[in-house]
């Protein structure tokens, strides 16, 4: 009976051994700083960003500028003058929230761009990791830049390199 037991023991515990799962790490960060079109987007993203905040401040200042024009003439307009330059920095103000928001809004001009620059990438490198996954029989993937309860985790686990070698960008 206690060769039974004991047989039944190792027994249970090597299906356990045989359906143990394998996991792996990646590195997102890094993956993506040694993508040359991921960091080509993002400088493209980055300047079409600088380019559009101007605009939109330049349109600020306009309506700035005209309200402390207004201030100062005010004691010598009419009350018909007074109404016309308070709707036109009103307008100006609401020009420049409009176009703000046209830019940088959530579905404005910059996520847009950034969805189209940034995505296909992003897929690419879903796509690579998938592949790795399935060929080494990994059941899970876990991004360590991303993953906040991960606290250590073995060198030997991080697949980013061979993520990075398997979109043609070998390191």
């Amino acid at each position: 009976m206690k060769k039974f037991a004991i047989l039944a023991l190792f027994a249970v515990l090597a299906a356990f051994g045989a359906n143990a799962q394998k996991f792996a790490l990646v590195d997102m960060e890094y993956i993506l700083k040694n993508v040359p079109s991921y960091e080509m987007a993002n400088e493209q993203l980055s300047q079409l960003s600088q380019r559009w905040q101007k605009e939109v401040e330049a349109i600020g200042k306009e309506a700035e500028s005209l309200y402390q024009n207004y201030l100062a003439d005010k004691v010598f307009l009419t009350d018909e003058q007074v109404k016309k330059r308070e709707e036109e920095v009103v307008a100006k103000e609401k020009e420049a929230t409009e176009l703000r928001y046209k830019y940088f809004g959530p579905e404005g001009e910059l996520y847009k761009k950034r969805q189209s620059l940034l995505k296909p990438v992003q897929d690419d490198v879903y796509n690579a990791i998938k592949k790795l996954a399935q060929e080494r029989g990994f059941q899970a993937v876990f991004d360590r830049a991303s993953a906040s309860e991960i606290i250590y985790a073995s060198p030997t686990i991080d697949v980013s390199n061979d993520v990075l070698a398997k979109m043609g960008y070998a390191k």
